[in-house]
């Protein structure tokens, strides 16, 4: 079994504002139940799954489920991985609020994928042809690698130890994602004009994230969409809204996935 803790600290003052007027994001409705709660629903009744503990706003604990921890989030994404991981003395699984199309299967599958857990960091790649076979409404974000079209997925399986050793990176990098050419020197000009010409492969990446950031980092290949559609604009909103009230089937976690 392993521990999950529940990012829901982001405060609601982008592009969803215009469909909720909560404070943070972890709060918008879909349906009768508060987004987070279908992220810690899925945790819950994962099997691989133990403690489930939530970084948020002292409020979130009136629409939590009953014996979920809530620690009080800070000011920051890297503040309230920081605080939450205090409280992990081995692995755990990092996720953030803003899935709620997430399912146990997938939760399941993603953690088995982590082998034997022995890395700092497993971060997920979902196929675009996996996404757009399951949700071919969904509007993502793709990168090109040697090996393929991958999006990003939203959790992660993180050793605690590691957060601080990555933690001031790991800032640098949030504060620069708007930032691209900064960005871009920041990662390096070599793995920048691969990328750029298409031949940057997915072990080039990982070895890249991993010297960046001063941990071992290793890129897991995974067909589970439900991990890589998060709702951070109003038709994804809509999306996950239609698909959670029954209007468009919900998908079954892929089975076929591999580690690189």
């Amino acid at each position: 079994m392993i521990d999950a803790l529940v990012l829901a600290g982001s405060k609601n003052n982008g592009l969803l504002q215009s469909c909720s007027d909560v404070q943070y994001e972890a709060q918008i409705k879909i349906g009768s139940s508060s987004m987070v709660n279908y992220v810690t629903q899925a945790l819950l009744q994962a099997g691989k799954v133990g403690r489930v503990l939530v970084v948020g706003p002292p409020d979130l604990a009136a629409v939590l489920p009953p014996g979920l921890e809530l620690i009080p989030s800070g000011q920051t994404v890297m503040e309230n991985v920081r605080l939450g991981s205090a409280r992990m003395d081995r692995p755990f699984l990092l996720v953030t609020s803003d899935i709620p199309l997430l399912t146990p299967g997938a939760v399941d599958e993603f953690i088995g994928l982590c082998g034997d857990r022995q890395a700092d960091l497993y971060f997920p790649l979902v196929p675009r042809e996996a996404v757009e076979e399951k949700f071919p409404e969904v509007r993502r974000t793709y990168v090109r690698f040697t090996e393929g079209i991958f999006t990003s997925g939203n959790l992660f399986l993180v050793n605690p130890e590691a957060v601080q050793k990555c933690m001031g990176v790991g800032q640098e990098l949030v504060n620069l994602r708007k930032h691209p050419l900064a960005l871009a020197r920041r990662v390096g000009i070599g793995p920048l004009f691969k990328f750029l010409f298409r031949a940057l492969s997915l072990l080039e990446a990982q070895h890249r994230a991993s010297t960046l950031l001063g941990i071992d980092g290793r890129a897991v290949i995974c067909r589970c969409p439900e991990i890589g559609v998060d709702v951070d604009k109003p038709s994804d909103l809509l999306l996950a809204r239609r698909i959670l009230d029954g209007e468009l089937p919900q998908s079954a976690p892929g089975d076929v996935c591999k580690s690189t």
